[in-house]
């Protein structure tokens, strides 16, 4: 059973199962609060823990305990402030927040690592590109105050995120930089004049005592590069060592700390050599190559920050006659809004009146208007052109189109690609192999040249920083990914683009990817007591919660007709339908569903080519045959042949009926067709090639495509598909041009082939280097420009994929 005692630090009631608990004076106490936790963990971490033993009197309330900052905090919990960023899905919430501080992976492991430990958060990614996180958790166990206060305890301060918002806060870091490196460049400036006198003086006669001068001038000229401008350094390395991953900043700091101490030995000594120059010029030289990786990161993120500024903060809602103007987050699902003419759409909906076209370029990548009228679903951020149009809204805040996009992107961009991670590993190896080598070089120089000994160790410090090795693979993945999704082409998974590059075979689902997926109900053939417009109202309202395209011919061709009430309603995957109505049962779908239609042919060739079958039945007798005729996708046909045309592989997995898939696999030149699959079996189909050793890339639309979307190395979901199969692909096409999926296979390769140019242009420049400082051949100032100068070329290398 569960006791009660009284917390330690305010005195309040608190079960001892409760997990907030600190160890006080020697012993573990119990405590009431994260406030009272927050309070004590002060205390103790500043060696105050006597305040318990002399203390007279406890705190009355246990709001006094709460600080300002966790008061604030609180507010996040209320369920009117997380309706504009926060997402629910069933018991769970997610939210996107923006992460000040972060200046490199350590920042992002020690964030991650933390709040993956306390109970009740599910999920953490970072992205350190965009200084985006998001976090699910659960709700009923943690709240997110308490989440923001854990990143507060760790140095950073975290905050819903907003476009605007992020705007702000990257505008403040950029003049930050750019302070830093104004200091920077005035430091190295005025160090460098100096320098020259230095280097001059035993040539032109400078006297000792002038010189020691100099030197203290040097001294006194450096320490605003080397408190202010290093700052970020320091920091940086530290973290990495404290959470003992050390960085590409550990070398870094190592060679500015040395040769600033060496130096200043050296001006308390009056002779000897002074490195002010090397280590300001250093300094400028990595704030400007930051500075400007940093510029290029924000540029190849652009495009997909361009779709979160879409989405207006006001919108028009209709009161009956009445018009309001009222903030975005205050909608609700069911409120009717007016969006004007040039307005953007406030939310996702259905457009119950008018008639106008709207702009999702930035949604979708189609350049030419929409038309919308009745019936037709707009996305918040399009563009209304013509005239009004009133929607009836279906999705707000985080459950619209625009926030499932950008919560795709977010963990596109956080799952990190294998080639990143290796990456990652070669730099942390080479970082405690290049430790190593500096005491060993430094201790083989001080048996041949004490003199120089800190010369060449700061040489081979500076020169070997693995800054271009870790940046690599990350800046062209991010250029990459921009350019893609900027035409249409979303990645949602990181190992996406590495593997598409590798593919071998693409498979195809017919209906809905190939086809337009919106087949015409051509004719009606009955063959029981029952007419024809009978058995169309009884096909539409078995299909009437069927997301599979078909079901949609089905509701147009009745136009409006009253449906009948379907009870014991079920979707059979790869085959159709079946329902109750009216105390009878139907079943609707292929002949596999309905047996009793084998054997009867229907004269397909008096319809549209690639006609489809759909049989319906009851329990007794065979009531009907529907014909449908869907339409090949403008650029399915032109895809497929330059796809075969590079000796890839190409097949068509299907479950419409044989004569359909025969047909449109004869125009578009396809010679593996597979009919009358269901899901199963077209998993297993695509398992055997895998078997084969093909890289197989699955091209699908809709609910049956799911599983195998999820089985193959890389799946592309048709941005018309359902919620299920965009969650089960790699890749999501916004756009309805096909041609785009090969586009992305060209832009794939070509992004591998700079990565890798990228990895073989940083690992020979520190192979080479690196014997060159160590031989004493390359001075530490040159050591400085070269290090930078690598860096910046695998930047602009990886921005030739924008």
């Amino acid at each position: 059973m569960t006791d009660v005692v009284d917390c330690y630090h305010c005195g309040l009631p608190v079960m001892t199962g409760e997990r907030y608990a600190l160890d006080v004076l020697g012993a573990r106490r119990r405590l009431c609060c994260h406030g009272c936790q927050a309070v004590a963990s002060s205390i103790v971490e500043n060696g105050l823990e006597d305040y318990y033993r002399y203390r007279t009197e406890l705190p009355k309330t246990a709001e006094e305990l709460v600080p300002d900052e966790l008061r604030k905090l609180s507010l996040y919990d209320h369920p009117d402030v997380q309706k504009s960023f926060v997402h629910e899905a069933g018991s769970l919430k997610e939210a996107a927040l923006i992460i000040e501080g972060i200046t490199c992976a350590a920042c992002i492991w020690l964030n991650e690592r933390h709040l993956q430990q306390l109970p009740g958060v599910q999920s953490v990614s970072f992205n350190y590109a965009s200084q985006r996180a998001r976090i699910s958790w659960d709700d009923s166990k943690i709240h997110l105050s308490e989440i923001l206060a854990e990143i507060r305890k760790l140095g950073y301060h975290a905050h819903p995120f907003s476009a605007q918002q992020q705007d702000e806060v990257r505008q403040q870091q950029k003049k930050r930089d750019f302070r830093r490196l104004a200091v920077a460049g005035l430091s190295a400036g005025q160090v460098m004049m100096i320098a020259v006198a230095l280097y001059a003086g035993p040539a032109q006669g400078l006297e000792p005592a002038t010189a020691q001068i100099l030197r203290w001038f040097s001294l006194l000229m450096s320490v605003p590069a080397m408190t202010y401008a290093a700052w970020p350094f320091y920091r940086a390395a530290w973290r990495s060592i404290a959470n003992r991953s050390p960085g590409m900043d550990v070398p870094i700091v190592l060679g500015l700390l040395t040769g600033f101490a060496g130096s200043i030995w050296a001006t308390l000594q009056g002779h000897g050599v002074v490195y002010y120059d090397t280590l300001t010029m250093l300094i400028f030289f990595l704030l400007s190559t930051r500075y400007l990786e940093r510029n290029a990161r924000l540029k190849s993120i652009e495009a997909a920050e361009n779709l979160l500024r879409l989405a207006p903060a006001m919108a028009t809602r209709l009161r009956g006659q009445e018009q309001e103007i009222v903030p975005v987050v205050e909608l609700k699902t069911g409120d009717h809004i007016l969006a004007r003419p040039g307005e953007s759409v406030a939310a996702d909906g259905v457009v119950i009146e008018g008639e106008s076209s709207a702009d999702e370029s930035l949604l979708s990548g189609e350049s030419k208007p929409v038309h919308k009228t009745m019936g037709h679903t707009v996305y918040a951020g399009s563009i209304n052109y013509e005239s009004p149009l009133v929607i009836e809204v279906t999705g707000v805040g985080e459950n619209t189109m625009l926030a499932g996009i950008s919560r795709l992107l977010d963990r596109a961009q956080a799952e990190k690609p294998r080639l990143a991670h290796v990456a990652d590993c070669v730099a942390a190896y080479f970082t405690t192999a290049l430790l190593l080598a500096v005491i060993l070089i430094a201790w083989i120089w001080w048996r041949i040249d004490p003199e120089r000994t800190l010369d060449i160790v700061l040489a081979v410090l500076v020169v070997s920083c693995p800054c271009a090795l870790s940046l690599a693979a990350p800046a062209a993945f991010a250029a990459a990914g921009s350019h893609l999704v900027s035409r249409g082409v979303l990645f949602t998974r990181g190992h996406a683009l590495e593997t598409l590059a590798r593919a071998t075979h693409f498979v195809f689902d017919k209906t809905g990817t190939l086809t337009m997926g919106k087949p015409v109900l051509v004719h009606t053939q009955c063959y029981a007591d029952m007419d024809a417009q009978t058995c169309l109202r009884i096909a539409a309202s078995l299909e009437k919660s069927s997301e599979h395209p078909l079901a949609r011919s089905f509701i147009e061709a009745i136009q409006a007709q009253p449906l009948f009430t379907v009870t014991d309603n079920a979707n059979i995957p790869g085959q159709g339908v079946v329902g109750e109505i009216e105390g009878e049962r139907y079943s609707l779908g292929n002949v596999r569903l309905n047996p009793a239609a084998a054997g009867i042919q229907l004269p397909l060739d008096e319809y549209p080519a690639g006609a489809s079958v759909v049989w319906l039945s009851d329990s007794r007798q065979l009531l009907a045959a529907f014909v449908l005729a869907d339409q090949p996708r403008p650029e399915a046909d032109l895809l497929i042949q330059r796809l075969l045309n590079q000796r890839l592989r190409v097949s068509i997995f299907s479950g419409d009926a044989k004569a359909s898939v025969d047909y449109f696999a004869d125009e578009m030149g396809v010679t593996d067709r597979r009919a009358e699959m269901s899901p199963q079996m077209k998993l297993q189909a695509l398992q055997a090639l895998q078997e084969q050793g093909e890289v197989v890339v699955m091209v699908g639309d809709g609910i049956n495509d799911a599983p195998v979307l999820a089985g193959a190395q890389v799946s592309i979901a048709m941005g018309s598909g359902t919620q299920m199969a965009r969650a089960s692909g790699d890749i999501v096409l916004l756009t309805e041009h096909m041609s785009e999926i090969e586009h992305a296979l060209q832009t794939s390769r070509f992004g591998i082939q700079i990565i890798r140019q990228n990895f073989a242009w940083a690992l020979a420049y520190n192979l080479v280097a690196l014997p060159f400082a160590a031989s004493g051949l390359l001075s530490p100032w040159m050591a400085a420009i070269g290090m930078s100068i690598s860096s910046l070329i695998v930047v602009i290398n990886a921005l030739r994929l924008r």
